[in-house]
């Protein structure tokens, strides 16, 4: 539509000009707010968010304190969320009904994955498999993760979704690839995640379906990118390392990869795991006395007041547009 305007609505242009910078800064910036669960300030990680800004996660650091689940209500409501009898709990996805995600260790050390939904736990595994963990689930309940036949889950990891019982492995990585996971997924049935090449280098993919497409952070330098969240509008999360070994989180917008570190965070100590519809980001740092803290990243201007602005410029380009056409 601008390519058709003349020369006379210049003023029309300006007006468009004005929009087009407030639609695309050069990079978003954040609020930070950071999250520590009162029962450990010490170790606390957000790993996902959903339109509702309700967060999952988890305390504890699995070694001298017993990883615990919960869901938080900002700013400082938490609901425990631990299946029953486990020995450890993680609540890793959350979606816009409430449902949840995850994984737990049973009393004989074995990891499975597990749903959640009005008080009731159901246990996920693969079938012929050792270790499960879920990591993300979409509104229509399709969840993904990875599955191992290694009890330990360290090497023979496999990406999948799972719907109703269902299991559909994400296939098609380069030969000589090791480990891969599937992290995130948005309703569009798009999942993210990260797979290891064979000299161990870590890279982000995407698939739609089955087969994934490999891809980077486009920083000059960067070593390795992991993809941990995907929402609706096709943005995703994760982490990356420079190319100095310095670990940093990105998000990737439009297509466009952007560094975001958490300000309260030592170098090196943001990972960025889910991002919402509203671009709110959730996710954890290390602080300067090791301390690991939750934090969420609201950008600023919110989306909703870009989409004000947006839609009042728009208006007014309208009346400007008739006027000069009468």
């Amino acid at each position: 539509m601008l390519r058709r305007l003349q020369s006379a609505q210049l003023v029309v242009l300006a007006c468009v000009a004005l929009a087009s910078a407030a639609w695309a800064a050069p990079a978003p910036s954040y609020n930070f707010l950071s999250v520590a669960n009162p029962n450990d300030t010490a170790f606390t990680q957000l790993l996902g968010i959903n339109n509702s800004s309700t967060i999952a996660g988890y305390w504890g650091d699995g070694m001298t304190i017993p990883n615990h689940g919960f869901t938080l209500v900002l700013p400082n409501t938490f609901t425990a969320e631990n299946f029953p009898t486990a020995t450890q709990t993680q609540v890793i996805g959350i979606n816009n009904t409430g449902w949840t995600d995850g994984f737990y260790v049973d009393a004989a050390g074995v990891t499975h994955g597990f749903t959640f939904n009005a008080g009731t736990y159901t246990r996920v595994d693969a079938p012929g498999t050792a270790f499960n963990q879920l990591l993300g689930i979409n509104d229509s309940l399709t969840a993904v993760g990875y599955s191992s036949t290694d009890p330990t889950g360290m090497t023979l990891q496999m990406s999948f979704k799972e719907s109703a019982g269902t299991f559909t492995h994400i296939t098609g990585f380069a030969i000589g690839t090791g480990n891969n996971q599937a992290v995130g997924i948005n309703n569009a049935g798009t999942a993210v995640g990260f797979y290891q090449d064979s000299m161990g280098a870590f890279h982000g993919y995407i698939a739609t379906g089955t087969t994934p497409t490999p891809f980077n952070v486009s920083f000059s330098g960067a070593m390795g990118t992991q993809a941990f969240g995907i929402n609706n509008r096709g943005e995703i999360v994760g982490d990356y390392t420079d190319s100095m070994g310095t670990m940093h989180g990105f998000v990737d917008i439009g297509g466009v990869f952007y560094t975001v570190d958490d300000p309260s965070g030592v170098a090196g100590s943001t990972v960025i795991n889910g991002v919402n519809d509203l671009g709110q980001l959730v996710g954890f740092y290390m602080d300067a006395n090791a301390n690991t803290i939750g934090f969420v990243a609201t950008p600023t201007p919110e989306p909703g007041t870009l989409a004000l602005m947006g839609s009042g410029m728009l208006a007014g380009l309208g009346f400007l547009r008739r006027k000069l056409m009468r």
